[in-house]
């Protein structure tokens, strides 16, 4: 799928950015022409927003505000939509049990369900190597006296090296960040012991890279582990999560059932949680799942196999209704507000200039170009804040802030994408073409004759 057709899906997906954008479009390229055809028109337009600098200053902030609030809103709506799309090539799956949440599954399946389970000749062999990683969920805290929040860490237990070719989101990290990643995660083979943690986590812990900690863990108790912290992830998705090599736990669960021949520990047979797995395309994923699933050797417990985006719809539903408010309803209330508040300035703007607008009548200009100076003055005023929101908003929140920090699911932050540059024009604009209409019709329909009855 090429990149129109990703946004174009995106648009159709949310009927509130593609009008946004088609208002914005018209209007802009109305002005522009308008513009170009009269360009003392535009200094016109320019002129009249300068009369009154106050009530154009707080109508262009207002803008610049509600921008930004709906670039925050659509960002993680945007995000939460792109992690539910189904891509049509080189897609993840995600194996998991089938009747209980969350998932535990005897670790004894990792090889096969890893290899996609085939079973006879012509099954599709997946390349566990390249295509396959584990996830095992160890929750521990550093002070088993004084278990607070701040004193937990939640691991992601898995194959060091699989984490920059497997894991969602390393592509937000620049080709430097994921060499250090790599070099990290080759320590942690060398010695099990060690372990990778996000900046915020570190910071909630009040711990540095280089310090040894003891792990009292609550889900897998008894198992408690000695690590070393060799570093953290660089800024963004997984600044709460943290790395631990699965051979040192399963390592540890081993040596504990060993020393306790009679009485193994209760997560033995239910030490797997996720298998990920990723294929070239949908025809494959089907295959896959019939092996997974068709064969004898996953009943007790039963497993399935879902898309990863069918999976994280799934954790996602918890959120259904806040994510409904947020499209449906703060959303349209903010692009409402913007649009009510360029009209009001608008309309006082009519109102202290019909006189002027009588005398443009009498001098020549017609309705239809005094519709177009007033809609082109909302326009420029919605069209550059939304245009300066979105730019100022997306350095900021990227680069200054780190992103925004609305845990959903086990998303903790959100970036701006790119695609926020034009948001801010496109909302500015397409508010103000809205809410400018009704006073721009009311400015060319001023009557000469009733303004200068008045005035006699």
């Amino acid at each position: 799928m090429n990149n129109v057709e990703k946004y174009l899906l995106e648009f159709l997906d949310s009927p509130l950015q593609l009008g946004a954008l088609v208002l914005g479009m018209i209007a802009f390229l109305a002005i522009i022409v308008f513009a170009n055809s009269y360009l003392f028109y535009f200094r016109l337009m320019f002129l009249n927003l300068r009369r009154n600098i106050i009530r154009t200053s707080l109508t262009a902030i207002a803008s610049i505000v509600l921008v930004f609030v709906v670039t925050l809103v659509w960002t993680v709506l945007w995000f939460l939509n792109l992690v539910t799309s189904e891509k049509a090539k080189d897609f993840k799956a995600i194996i998991t049990e089938k009747w209980q949440i969350p998932s535990q599954m005897p670790y004894a399946y990792e090889a096969s369900l890893s290899e996609g389970a085939p079973g006879k000749e012509g099954d599709y062999k997946i390349d566990k190597s390249v295509d396959a990683m584990t996830w095992q969920f160890y929750g521990a805290t550093i002070d088993p006296e004084k278990k607070t929040r701040d004193n937990i860490i939640f691991f992601f237990s898995m194959e060091p090296m699989k984490m920059t070719k497997m894991m969602d989101g390393m592509e937000e990290y620049s080709a430097s960040q994921l060499d250090q990643l790599n070099k990290l995660c080759e320590e942690m083979v060398k010695d099990k012991r060690k372990i990778i943690v996000g900046t915020e986590r570190l910071q909630a812990i009040n711990k540095k890279v280089g310090e040894r900690i003891k792990l009292t863990s609550f889900n897998y108790k008894g198992i408690d582990l000695e690590v070393e912290i060799i570093g953290s992830f660089p800024e963004g998705r997984y600044n709460q999560s943290a790395i631990l090599n699965r051979d040192y736990l399963n390592d540890s669960m081993d040596d504990y059932n060993r020393k306790n021949p009679n009485s193994k520990h209760p997560m033995t047979n239910r030490n797997l949680n996720l298998v990920w797995i990723r294929v070239p395309d949908k025809d494959v994923f089907q295959k896959v799942e019939s092996q997974i699933t068709d064969s004898p050797s996953f009943t007790s417990p039963a497993v399935k196999v879902e898309t990863a985006s069918s999976g994280i719809s799934t954790f996602l539903d918890a959120y259904r209704d806040l994510l409904w408010g947020l499209r449906w309803i703060l959303a349209p209330f903010i692009l409402a507000t913007m649009a009510l508040i360029i009209a009001v300035a608008i309309s006082i703007s009519v109102r202290e200039r019909r006189k002027e607008i009588a005398v443009m009548k009498v001098i020549g200009f017609t309705p239809m170009q005094i519709l177009f100076l007033v809609l082109g003055e909302a326009v420029m005023v919605g069209g550059f804040s939304g245009l300066f929101s979105s730019v100022a908003t997306t350095v900021f929140i990227n680069n200054v802030a780190g992103g925004i920090k609305f845990p959903i699911a086990f998303f903790p932050i959100f970036m701006i994408p790119i695609d926020a540059i034009w948001w801010g024009p496109a909302i500015g604009i397409s508010t103000a073409l809205g809410g400018s209409l009704l006073p721009s019709l009311s400015a060319c329909r001023v009557k000469v004759s009733e303004v200068f009855a008045r005035i006699s």
